[in-house]
């Protein structure tokens, strides 16, 4: 079934994605993507909840991500201005440079991943059709 070896294939990604940026940044999955997200949000803000949505995290498991990005200093919270009860999460300085050097690493390893997986033959047509 196509759908089985999708998911076999996502799962094979993720973990090499995953131990490549843990390895050589320190940084999850989860926090890398988020890190992409808010530095391709206007302002590099995004309502936690727009977060949330944008990495697939339930809102208990986003709150605890941006607090390990912000011990790390790669995000701060602010509070909507014009709603105080909104909270933003924003990328700082030290986030964009954690990202620019991580990017390479991700980027190496998708394309590693996917031609890994590019030689299963139960898996080779659904990468030419991600690739495309």
């Amino acid at each position: 079934m196509t759908w089985d070896r999708f998911a076999l294939l996502y799962a094979r990604v993720e973990a090499d994605l995953a131990k490549a940026l843990q390895r050589g940044h320190g940084l999850g999955l989860s926090e890398y993507r988020a890190l992409v997200q808010l530095s391709d949000a206007s302002d590099g803000e995004l309502r936690m909840q727009e977060l949330a949505e944008a990495v697939g995290l339930n809102q208990s498991s986003v709150t605890r991500l941006v607090a390990r990005l912000e011990e790390a200093g790669m995000t701060r919270r602010d509070l909507c201005s014009a709603d105080r009860r909104g909270v933003y999460s924003v990328i700082t300085d030290e986030g964009r440079v954690r990202l620019a050097e991580a990017t390479p690493t991700y980027e190496r390893s998708l394309a590693a991943a996917l031609e890994q997986a590019h030689a299963d033959p139960a898996l080779s047509r659904l990468v030419t059709a991600v690739r495309s």
